[in-house]
């Protein structure tokens, strides 16, 4: 797919309508056992999705060892994404906020989608796992008023450490290039303005730090300190579970 070709455009559409209706959606049935039931199935569809994208990957005819191990963070993220919509958990949601936000900006804004064997399918599960992935943190923040929280940013940091070690682990059993961690991507990308490998990994690890610090502190304090909403959504949860 080219970027900022007509299919990439249609998508970036797609992303800012669908981020608009379900924040609206949010706000509409929050608090409400319809907020419950509707996370709930999306959460399960989510999941679903990426389980069949896994075996899909793993058919003889699509697998990649560069790409068909579930070792990406977006393959970490779809799982989490899916766990977030499920159990509203503080610590899914807040990793859903902090990748989704802007390590999955990447993927929406400088797509690198290549088509193998089923160019429409493929076409449409990039873009359903990546539109999800960054719509769901926003429908949480800006419509069911989840507040980030300094925790929450530790927790993310934690995560995504503990994920590069992973990835780490199976680029040297494998020789594939997970995360980017072993090599530069082969295409252009956002990691060419942080230098060469392995540089630009210490200054993503000082962007990310930082980018997070900046999208965290402004939920801290005043009024957006007050709302702990993740109890909330819990609560809401185990009401409608009862009834």
């Amino acid at each position: 797919m080219t970027p900022y070709g007509a299919e990439h455009f249609a998508a970036l559409a797609v992303t800012v309508v669908a981020a608009i209706v379900l924040v609206a959606w949010a706000r509409k049935v929050r608090g409400t056992r319809a907020e419950s039931r509707g996370l709930t199935v999306a959460g399960w569809i989510m999941l679903a999705a990426t389980l069949t994208w896994m075996g899909w990957n793993f058919l003889p005819m699509n697998w990649n060892i560069e790409q068909s191990l579930p070792f990406h963070l977006s393959d970490a993220l779809r799982i989490i994404t899916s766990l977030a919509l499920l159990t509203r958990s503080s610590w899914t949601i807040a990793i859903s906020y902090y990748w989704g936000l802007t390590l999955n900006i990447q993927s929406v804004l400088t797509p690198d989608l290549t088509y193998f064997h089923a160019p429409l399918f493929e076409y449409i599960a990039y873009w359903f796992f990546h539109i999800a992935a960054l719509i769901v943190p926003i429908m949480f923040v800006w419509g069911l008023e989840y507040r980030p929280t300094w925790r929450g940013y530790g927790v993310a940091l934690a995560a995504t450490l503990g994920w590069a070690g992973i990835a780490g682990i199976a680029n040297a059993l494998t020789g594939a290039n997970y995360v980017y961690l072993a090599r530069a991507p082969e295409v252009a990308s956002a990691l060419d303005l942080l230098g060469p490998w392995p540089i630009y990994i210490l200054w993503e690890l000082v962007l990310v730090a930082s980018v997070w610090a900046l999208i965290t502190w402004p939920w801290t304090v005043g009024r957006n300190a007050q709302k702990p909403v993740v109890g909330r959504i819990a609560a809401v949860r185990r009401e409608s579970l009862h009834r």
